[in-house]
């Protein structure tokens, strides 16, 4: 389900949600299902919404094309990208602010001996798709990109036939036998041309972001954990180790890892116009320890020029998601302008589109919508502007 609330004006013109209306929601609701071509069957899509090249998406990892969504989100089609993609797509691909361009990593079960670099050009079509071999099927979340590079996060969890003829709808499980590493494939170039780099045996589902230092090396900010769907009922249980930022060393065949911030933390958000570029800001959703949910009411800003942290805290009963920067004109400097994500207030059963000023991020939100009904959290949003 697709939640969508429209700003304009200094005021909120309306919410609403949609299904995406796969062949599932078909069965189960009776509405019709969306126009479009399937991939290999699967149409489930449940991570992200992101605006691409002016338009709106639905995305999923690892299955199912993306699906278009109208501004208003009463139309939808399952669309590979005007027909130019040719296999699955991922949850988080990044845009380059420099080139316009959005990179991508993509895998899916059906092919576990390869993963995909995928660009998707500033006119909303893919320009590159290239094959990388890997083993064993890994689940490779999300990716990032520097100036240089597009980082392949290559890491212990991996395709689990077990966890599939078991009956689990997402079946890759933690693999202490596959060799955990990090490629740094150049934007342009091909599979013979990644530099592995091998790591510690942890997981990244998220990165903050990725730069390249002037002597050659990668520095990449993530939360990170020290396993997970490592229990058998495959959730996403696994403990956090906090906000790291390593140091890739393509020469020497090194990571150095640093802790950022040891507090348990989750979905890092940059201020995107520095997206593959240095930067000073990420922002952050607590988490409560030993957990992968919902259930701590602070978000973070890490000043990491500084070395210091700042926490707004929603109080009790009521849980933040993941917040978004949205910067006050393109051509504010970084870290000036507004944290907005959704809180939900649990004692009241309502939510709250609540709108932070980033030089007062302790402070009160200076505008907050009030939604009567409480949105079951969710994975990822981001601020769409239209027009």
């Amino acid at each position: 389900m697709v939640h969508g609330i429209a700003l304009q004006g200094g005021k909120a013109l309306w919410y609403r949600n949609r299904w995406i209306r796969s062949k599932r929601v078909e069965v189960e609701t009776g509405m019709p299902h969306a126009p479009g071509p399937r991939h290999g069957g699967f149409d489930t899509v449940n991570t992200n919404v992101l605006g691409i090249a002016g338009r709106t998406w639905a995305l999923v990892e690892a299955g199912s094309y993306p699906v278009e969504l109208s501004d208003t989100l009463d139309e939808q089609t399952y669309n590979p990208f005007d027909d130019t993609l040719t296999g699955s797509f991922t949850a988080h691909p990044h845009l380059d602010p420099a080139t316009g361009e959005n990179h991508a990593i993509c895998y899916e079960a059906t092919i576990p001996d390869e993963v995909r670099h995928v660009v998707i050009g500033p006119d909303g079509k893919v320009t590159r798709e290239v094959a990388i071999p890997v083993k064993h099927g890994p689940s490779i979340h999300d990716c990032a990109i520097t100036r240089r590079y597009a980082l392949i996060l290559d890491l212990p969890v991996t395709f689990s036939m077990k966890a599939l003829i078991g009956g689990h709808g997402f079946p890759y499980r933690w693999n202490p036998e596959h060799r955990a590493r990090i490629g740094l494939l150049p934007r342009d170039g091909g599979a013979d041309d990644v530099a592995w780099v091998d790591c510690a045996q942890v997981y990244i589902f998220h990165v903050a972001n990725a730069f390249d230092l002037a002597d050659g090396r990668v520095v990449l900010d993530a939360c990170v954990y020290d396993t997970m769907f490592a229990e058998a009922t495959g959730g996403p249980a696994g403990e956090s180790l906090g906000l790291e930022r390593w140091i890739i060393d393509p020469a020497a065949k090194t990571v150095a890892r640093t802790t950022i911030d040891a507090s348990p933390q989750e979905f890092p958000r940059p201020d995107e116009r520095f997206f593959g570029q240095p930067y000073r800001y990420a922002y952050t959703m607590g988490l409560p320890a030993g957990d992968f949910a919902v259930g701590d009411t602070r978000i973070y800003r890490h000043d990491l020029i500084e070395g210091t942290k700042q926490t707004h805290d929603f109080g009790p009963g009521r849980y933040p998601g993941e917040f978004v920067f949205v910067p006050r004109a393109d051509d504010a400097p970084e870290g000036d302008g507004w944290l907005i994500g959704l809180v939900i207030d649990l004692p009241n059963e309502t939510t709250d589109l609540a709108i932070i000023d980033a030089q007062d991020f302790a402070g009160a939100p200076v505008a907050s919508i009030r939604i009567p009904h409480r949105v079951p959290p969710g994975f990822h949003g981001n601020w769409i502007a239209n027009g």
